[in-house]
């Protein structure tokens, strides 16, 4: 079983274990040996986000590819998709983000991209764990011949916007659009503005001034109050709040409304079928995607499967069927014809082209997809027996089920970092769903959840 890599990376608390430098040198130290080749001296692009404690472990990872006869080649502060974009770009072996994406500034992770600019699956994650965690990983041999060396690549932000530019549509002039930029005092901060300028957007920019601490702080894909007010008060047309590393992103219509990742998908998905671009008319989405989102899209007549959550999975989904599209309703959407990963930018840019292509503004757009009242509750329990297990709870889900029919769902999981049970319900309106919700949830504290005393 996996003890350092989450869904997502390593995670945690800055200094604290997983998230440690020694940890990190182990990062490093393990991607150079697996890059090993004869006759080849490996790379290794490392980028980091806004965060106080980011070059300390930018540092560590590079000491550790150092050590080991390679090149650790720094990028800077650059969003994560971008280094995944470097990597296959310049035919590196590896790619390294310094990072907790969304999470707050005390917290930092390590997110590890293959030669090819993919996510590493569950198996090689599992490999570079074990050499980390090993006890002679201070005896793995550096490369016969090879000294270590730091890069700098001085110029990594111009060739990321360059790229980024050429995934918006060259027949489209986006020239005069008002677009308010919230970039989460993160990774995004330098970039997001200039690529929307260089497109001739009027562009209106908040929380890019990071001082190492304010990552994420009440902004962001998080926290879109701000945009919302600042979107109303440009009277812009769209406004686009992005995570502390960029590669998710959340909108706000004209009219100050929140689209999220299904939305988006929805928008989007809808815009590919049309022009024949939705290859084997498949969206590739996560069980946690609203309910609102399956009715969408089988109206549209598009067929969908359903994945863990984690845009890894939804990545690894989309590659096995050739699947054009597919995200999560967290703002990850992952445009495979564009990009090896989700990219917040990629994203907004898609949703922009989509307003200008259907001469619609983005509220309009958005009334492709109506959002089922959802309702989550996270109780903790003292085990994790199997759902299907404990009949009082699996009675009082089919229960819930039965009198929904075919108008919400229930999705009741366990989480997977923490002693939690995730309830989750959606249905046609507030009062059913809460109802319902608690119903459920009852059933769960009563027979696995944790009472006062802890026991």
């Amino acid at each position: 079983m996996k003890k350092l890599f989450g869904t997502d990376g390593i995670r945690g608390v800055a200094n604290e274990y997983p998230m440690t430098t020694e940890i990190a040198l182990g990062v490093g130290r393990a991607i150079a040996h697996l890059s090993k080749k004869k006759g080849h001296s490996p790379r290794i692009i490392i980028g980091k986000d806004t965060r106080l404690s980011g070059s300390v472990f930018e540092e560590a990872v590079a000491d550790g590819v150092c050590s080991m006869g390679a090149a650790a080649v720094s990028a800077g502060v650059i969003p994560t998709p971008a280094i995944a974009f470097l990597v296959k770009n310049m035919s590196a072996d590896a790619g390294v983000v310094i990072s907790a994406s969304h999470n707050p500034t005390q917290d930092n992770g390590i997110k590890i991209f293959s030669s090819e600019g993919f996510k590493l699956s569950d198996e090689k994650e599992k490999q570079i764990e074990e050499l980390i965690l090993a006890a002679g990983n201070h005896k793995l041999s550096a490369m016969s011949g090879n000294k270590g060396k730091l890069l700098h690549l001085d110029k990594a932000s111009d060739f990321y916007v360059d790229f980024l530019k050429k995934t918006f549509p060259p027949n489209l002039n986006p020239a005069g659009m008002k677009v308010v930029l919230d970039c989460s005092n993160g990774a995004t901060y330098k970039v997001a503005p200039v690529l929307f300028s260089g497109l001739g957007c009027s562009v209106a920019t908040i929380f890019n001034h990071p001082d190492g601490r304010n990552i994420n702080l009440n902004c962001g894909s998080q926290h879109p109050e701000a945009l919302i007010d600042e979107v109303l008060r440009q009277k812009a047309s769209v406004g686009f709040a992005f995570d502390g590393d960029g590669d998710r992103v959340i909108c706000v219509d004209e009219k100050g409304n929140v689209l999220t990742g299904d939305r988006i998908l929805a928008i989007c998905s809808a815009l590919l079928k049309k022009e024949g671009q939705l290859t084997n008319n498949m969206v590739v989405r996560t069980v946690m995607s609203n309910f609102g989102l399956t009715v969408t899209l089988k109206k549209l007549g598009i067929e969908s499967i359903l994945t863990d959550v984690g845009d890894r999975y939804v990545l690894e989904e989309m590659r096995k069927r050739d699947a054009a599209i597919g995200g999560e309703d967290s703002g990850h959407i992952i445009f495979l014809q564009h990009h090896t990963t989700g990219d917040g930018l990629i994203t907004a840019l898609q949703v922009l082209a989509a307003m200008k292509k259907e001469g619609k503004t983005l509220s309009e757009l958005a009334a492709i997809m109506t959002v089922f009242p959802q309702m989550l509750i996270n109780l903790e329990v003292k085990k994790k027996p199997k759902i299907e297990s404990v009949s009082e709870i699996m009675a009082a889900i089919k229960e819930v089920e039965e009198k929904l029919g075919n108008k919400g769902r229930v999705l009741v999981r366990y989480s997977g970092t923490q002693n939690l049970c995730r309830i989750m319900v959606e249905g046609p309106n507030k009062e059913e769903t809460e109802k319902y919700c608690r119903r459920i949830a009852a059933a769960v504290k009563k027979n696995i959840g944790l009472n006062k005393t802890g026991t």
